[in-house]
This record gives C-alpha cells, structure tokens and sequence, in this order.
C-alpha cells in the first residue's frame, strides 16, 4: 500500500511539472496580443515567474517520492546508478531542475530589472527591445524543459518494463517534434 500511494504521489508530481507547457502556452497568448499596456505584460511575466517555486517543489517531490520507489519497490539503493532507465531519469531531473534554476536565477531577474524601468502604462521601446531576446532565451529553455519533462515520463513508465530501442527512439523523437511545435505555435486545441 506504502509503495502505491507513493508511486502516486510521483506520478502526480511529474504530472504537475508541466509547467513548461502551460509558459510556452502563456508566451504565445501574449504573442497574440501584441502591444499592450503594462499591466497586461506585468500579469503574463507573473504567471510564468509564480511557476518557478511550484515547480521546484514538483521537483523535490518527484525526487523524493522516486528515491522512496526504489526501496518500497524492491530495488536496491545501487539500481539508482546501475539501472541505466533510472540513471537516465535521474540526470533528466537534475538538469530540468538547472534549467530552471537558470530561469529562476538569472533570466527571470533580468526581465523583472527591466520591467521595474518602465514608467507609465507603455513599455518604451527601448526597454522591449531588451527584453525580447532575453525572453526568447526563456522560451527555448522552457522547450527543452518541455523535452526533457516528457523524455522523464518516457523513461519511468519503462522502469520495470522497457519498450525497446526503436520505440524508445520514435517516441523520443515524437517528443522532440512535439516541444518544436510547442515552441513554434500556441498548440491550441491541443495535439491537433
């Protein structure tokens, strides 16, 4: 019983780290704006900002709750380096958690400086010329977080059962091309 409530939590918790969909989702809704005033750039900087403490703690759940599977699952601790499926899964959380450290850290601050600049209810030019390349950093970062977090799933539904190298390469590459087009377009009905 342990084991399952715990195999839920994780599950929940990665499900949850989709936050990088929903960014790309919001960037290009702000997109289909255009010129607005501040305050509407001020809401959509807001959503993708607040996500960023979710997400760590998505994170450190699914961590968590991963490192406990092992044990309650009958796994020994050294699985964790010695499974290449759990190994891969590993250092795909560990590098989507510096991803977003990134973001975090540096790329959201930067915004949040030149924001703090703008006086009134426009955004100078000047000022959204500076921002543009900063936040088209952010979105391609949030697309590979996107690849990465599905690349995670992939991974852990193969933990007690692998699906193969060439399914594994297809649905690694249905993956990619999925992040692409995420990036590319507001995906607004979804897979379609």
């Amino acid at each position: 019983m342990a084991y399952d409530i715990v195999k839920f939590l994780h599950i929940l918790a990665v499900v949850f780290m989709a936050a990088p969909l929903y960014n790309l989702i919001v960037v290009h809704e702000r997109r289909r704006i255009g010129k607005a005033p501040l305050v509407v750039d001020r809401y959509f900087e807001n959503i993708i900002k607040g996500a960023a403490i979710r997400c760590y703690v998505y994170q450190f759940t699914a961590l968590i709750t991963g490192l406990l599977l092992l044990p309650l699952g009958g796994f020994p601790w050294n699985d964790l380096v010695l499974n290449p499926v759990l190994l891969v899964k590993l250092i795909l959380l560990l590098t989507l958690t510096s991803l977003l450290s990134i973001v975090h850290f540096k790329i959201q601050p930067s915004i949040e400086a030149l924001l703090s600049e703008v006086r009134g209810e426009e955004i100078p030019e000047e000022i959204f010329k500076q921002i543009a390349p900063i936040r088209l950093g952010r979105t391609r970062l949030a697309t590979v977080c996107l690849f990465i977090v599905i690349t995670i799933v992939l991974f852990g539904l193969q933990v007690t059962t692998r699906f193969g190298l060439p399914a594994t390469a297809i649905l690694i590459l249905l993956a990619a091309l999925f992040s692409w087009r995420v990036y590319r377009t507001s995906v607004r009905f979804g897979w379609i």
